[in-house]
């Protein structure tokens, strides 16, 4: 059996992983009957948002594990335990927090800096030859993880988003919300999820579409 692990970092589309995506990832691996093992930093959310009002909560600290674990229903562990020998592939869903916790591209573009343990994480599956997927704004993560290595990814149409990537030295390529973009030389499997506006049928067809091309991968 197949297992996969997902990074999570924290819960929610403002200031954490996104739920619907997180949940999509997990119900495309489900399908395919393989063993899922949730991570994520064990560390301070960057900030605290209320979904509601889209405006940030002053002095409120969240950490992202204890906050991702209501996704994961508990079952989950500090990043800093995953080993990427014990494992088949990664899959990082999107949500905003991905990129201000997992790294600084929020604020910082192409010049930000990736958060040690999880440019580590990626630096040991792509160097073991095992697929990566990325969902929504995570391919920004993975980009700045690996400057120039030219790799193939999809964040959507042409955004400013989009544009960074292209300055950390890899391909964008637009797709709609129901789509992927396999990078097979190098094993990376995006789709633009919630960068697109999109109904959610189709952010969960393009990321059951990306899960089965992580399997097969």
């Amino acid at each position: 059996m197949k297992k996969i692990a997902v990074v999570l970092c924290g819960s929610g589309f403002k200031d954490g992983s996104e739920i619907r995506e997180s949940v999509a990832v997990l119900w495309g691996l489900s399908r395919l009957g393989v063993q899922v093992q949730c991570f994520a930093p064990d560390k301070p959310q960057a900030d605290v948002v209320n979904c509601l009002t889209g405006k940030a909560i002053p002095g409120e600290n969240r950490n992202m594990l204890v906050e991702a674990a209501r996704i994961a229903r508990g079952e989950i562990l500090p990043l800093t335990q995953l080993k990427s020998s014990l494992f088949d592939a990664i899959i990082i869903p999107g949500g905003f927090g991905v990129a201000k916790n997992l790294c600084t591209f929020a604020t910082e573009g192409s010049k930000g800096k990736v958060l040690p343990e999880f440019k580590d994480a990626l630096i040991s599956f792509h160097a073991e030859n095992k697929p990566i997927g990325a969902v929504c704004i995570a391919p920004a993560a993975v980009a700045m993880a690996f400057p120039g290595k030219q790799f193939e990814m999809t964040v959507g149409g042409p955004s400013e988003a989009a544009e960074e990537i292209v300055k950390l030295g890899h391909k964008h390529f637009s797709t709609a919300a129901n789509e992927i973009h396999i990078d097979r030389q190098n094993k990376i499997v995006t789709t633009a999820a919630y960068m697109c506006e999109a109904p959610l049928h189709e952010i969960f067809e393009g990321v059951r579409k990306l899960t089965e091309e992580i399997v097969k991968l």
